[in-house]
């Protein structure tokens, strides 16, 4: 099986000090427990930059991961890769992932089957599916026939459901699952509020300075925390973003490139977390968020 090579992978590099250090971040009352959103629009190596530095923070954990776009692949990397080796494994396998994708896109091939094979390198779906998985994995895709979106997450999850949500709606065939049509670009605006479980933050990465949550019904203009205790917004986005769209179009993408956009990811997440977050719910907020970028 493909997938048993990136097993092999991961684990190779993460020695058992660090799958029980891992474990104990992971397990330990954190000073900071987050969600994340992942944008379609978001570039998808800033992603993997922000990831990155969250990978590097010991007070931080990650308790889900919601994800549209190109970005959905990276979600299920990350979270196979944290399942399996904890934040060293997740850590390379997505470096593992992007070697990948700069190799193959030397190659001129469709770029449905592309996804998928690197995806099938890439990661073993029933770790990700797992109860015991440390990131709850949800995938944005759209109803191609019906243009709604729809959250995908536990056994719905497979390989059709992740590729179907980096699948470019019109340049890229629809991916069929259970009988329907589906492709990306999910808006992810109408999310609901994130609920609060141990101080939770919901951080919205994305491509452009905008919030995509719903704004909680509960938090007027001078409450200090709304009632059901949603979790406080927070986005953090890529101020160069046009300038790195086109990337996953060419025929070659440049590892030097792509690791310059992954150091931005890098820094914005740096500025994200060197912010005294606690002070958030304290302060009247309208809609519960913050932005850096």
């Amino acid at each position: 099986m493909l997938a048993q090579s990136a097993v092999s992978t991961v684990q190779s590099i993460t020695s058992a000090t660090d799958l029980i250090t891992s474990a104990t971040d992971l397990n330990a009352e954190a000073a900071r427990t987050i969600d994340i959103v992942l944008a379609n629009d978001a570039h998808a190596a800033f992603v993997w930059g922000v990831l990155d530095r969250l990978l590097d923070e010991p007070n931080c954990s990650v308790s889900g991961v919601t994800a549209s776009g190109f970005a959905a692949i990276q979600a299920a990397v990350f979270a196979y890769g944290l399942s399996v080796g904890g934040r060293s494994g997740a850590r390379t396998a997505l470096a593992n992932f992007w070697r990948r994708v700069s190799h193959a896109s030397m190659f001129d091939i469709d770029r449905t089957s592309l996804l998928r094979s690197m995806l099938e390198q890439s990661i073993e779906l029933q770790t990700i599916r797992d109860e015991n998985c440390p990131v709850k994995l949800r995938v944005v895709a759209v109803n191609a026939r019906a243009d709604a979106v729809k959250i995908f997450s536990d056994e719905q999850l497979s390989i059709n459901v992740i590729v179907a949500a980096a699948a470019v709606p019109f340049l890229s065939p629809a991916i069929e699952i259970d009988g329907d049509l589906y492709w990306g670009d999910g808006d992810i605006s109408q999310l609901p509020p994130a609920a609060s479980i141990g101080a939770c933050h919901r951080v919205v990465v994305s491509g452009k300075p905008s919030i995509f949550m719903a704004r909680c019904p509960d938090r007027s203009f001078g409450a200090t925390q709304c009632v059901t205790g949603c979790a406080p917004v927070h986005s953090i986005f890529d101020s160069h973003y046009r300038a790195g769209a086109p990337l996953l179009v060419r025929p070659w993408i440049d590892w030097g490139e792509l690791t310059d956009i992954r150091d931005r990811g890098r820094q914005c997440a740096e500025d994200w977390l060197a912010a005294d977050l606690s002070s958030t719910d304290e302060r009247p907020a309208k809609d519960c968020r913050s932005q850096y970028t």
